[in-house]
Order: structure tokens, then sequence, then C-alpha cells
């Protein structure tokens, strides 16, 4: 499946299928949540949230292409990320796209 944060495909003529998303709430244990409240004292990158956020932007994104083969896409075109903290610790990506067939 390819995907694309463009609107189009360059040089290749496509249907629009529709909006997919895929989104997944992700949380770190406490362990890393407590040293993440210590990291905060002295700055830096929270390198468990980075992982964290990694691991979910994945799983959204294979959602949405799961999504996109449901109905006979080819590619994912305009891609787009949003992601929001639902509780501390915690916070909810969201993969969306418009699924196109190759003509």
């Amino acid at each position: 499946m390819k995907l694309y944060n463009i609107d189009h495909i360059p040089g290749v003529e496509i249907e629009a299928l529709g909006m997919v998303r895929g989104a997944v709430v992700q949380s770190k244990h406490i362990g890393k949540d407590l040293m993440a409240g210590f990291k905060t004292l002295v700055g830096g990158e929270i390198k468990g949230y980075t992982e964290m956020l990694n691991e979910a932007r994945s799983i959204a994104t294979q959602r949405m292409v799961a999504e996109a083969e449901s109905v006979g896409a080819d590619a994912v075109v305009n891609v787009r990320y949003a992601s929001s903290a639902v509780m501390d610790g915690a916070a909810e990506v969201l993969a969306y796209g418009t699924a196109v067939r190759i003509k």
C-alpha cells in the first residue's frame, strides 16, 4: 500500500474511495511514567514518550491501511496524523487519509 501526504499521485489518474482512518490510545507503564516525571525536572527528550508515540503512529497507520485494503484501495493520499492527550501518560493517535484506486 502506497501512502502519500499529498492530495494526488503525480502522473496517475485516481478514483477516490472515501476517507479511511486508524486510531489507538497508547500509554506507558507506571515505571516509565515516573521516570518521565523526573525527566521534566531537568529537561531534555523524554525517550519513553517518544517511543510510545512512534509505536502509536505505527499502529494507527497499520489500522488505516487495513481499512483502505478493505475497500479495495491501491493507495492512501493526503495522509495526516493527529494526536491528543486522553489523560496523564496516555495519548490518542489518529492516522487518516483518502483511500484511492489507481485507474
